[in-house]
């Protein structure tokens, strides 16, 4: 029999052609673009820790100067938010720089959210005392890391990320009315308002619409923003309260079970096959004595 001489491997197209062109490299603009949404390379990971780090400290800075501190102490956590406002600022202008449709990334969402929580920075020298209710808006910077690429593995599945955003959107609707209300109220009603603590208290009672009556708005900014609490109590916060236990009822019937085709890793309690792409689970497999589709003893 004559010997079957066996093939090579094929090369590169580049060791075949050395004229074959490489891909140009990336300019400034497109890495600080890829880092400012990139979650799986360390330096990428680390920007946006450092941004949701920041939003999160500076949350906590706010709260905390609602308490009566020592003068050295406020005097450090306002320098301290200083530096946060010029990293959102440098970020924001970054983001504005990196963009190709500058139009439509200023009318974005996040983009608004963002230039709203950075205009007290930028209208400081005019000494606009009510622009100082924008900065309790910060929290809403973290509703572009609740999806399941910026969770940064915490959350595999798309229910678990539903859930993250119903319970954040329920918490950042208390933190913003408490912060809304303790700046408008506070400097005319110091009594019923000393600490953020009492408009947590106000506006849980408020938007639950129990209505104790022991804490009352005194001024017609105050009474705009109750009437707004109770809307908000009344429209939207059973509708997410519903869609949260939904969301739970329909976890609780469902069966972890990572599919080997498509990835899918919730399935219903009773089923054989994924949903998605109709592979047969490896549990069902195992019950019925059958090797899975694909596998081999």
């Amino acid at each position: 029999m004559a010997n079957l001489k066996k093939p090579e491997p094929a090369l590169p197209a580049r060791a075949m052609n050395p004229r074959t062109p490489l891909l140009p490299p990336m300019s400034l603009r497109q890495k600080l673009a890829f880092y400012l949404e990139d979650i799986e390379t360390p330096a990428g990971r680390a920007v946006n820790l450092l941004i949701a780090g920041s939003v999160l400290l500076s949350s906590a800075i706010f709260v905390a100067e609602t308490y009566p501190i020592p003068a050295s102490v406020r005097l450090y956590l306002d320098a301290l938010n200083t530096g946060i406002l010029l990293i959102f600022a440098a970020e924001y202008l970054i983001r504005f720089w990196c963009a190709e449709r500058k139009l439509k990334f200023f009318l974005s969402l996040y983009s608004l959210v963002d230039l709203i929580v950075i205009l007290p920075f930028f209208l400081a020298a005019l000494d606009v005392s009510f622009i100082l209710i924008f900065r309790w808006l910060r929290i809403l910077r973290l509703i572009r890391f609740i999806n399941p690429q910026t969770l940064f593995g915490t959350i595999s599945t798309e229910d678990g990320v539903i859930v993250a955003r119903i319970l954040f959107t329920l918490s950042a609707i208390i933190f913003v009315y408490s912060g809304l209300i303790y700046q408008v109220e506070h400097p005319v009603n110091p009594e019923a308002f000393s600490t953020f603590f009492d408009a947590v208290y106000f506006s849980v009672v408020t938007m639950t619409t129990v209505g104790f009556g022991d804490v009352t708005p005194s001024s017609e900014g105050g009474r705009v923003m109750t009437v707004m609490m109770i809307l908000t109590g009344i429209a939207f916060i059973p509708w997410q309260l519903g869609d949260l236990i939904k969301q739970l009822v329909k976890t609780a019937n469902q069966k972890q079970v990572r599919c080997s085709g498509c990835g899918l890793s919730l399935h219903d309690a009773d089923a054989h096959f994924c949903k998605i792409c109709g592979t047969q689970l490896e549990v069902a497999s195992k019950a019925n004595g059958r090797v899975p589709t694909g596998t081999t003893d």
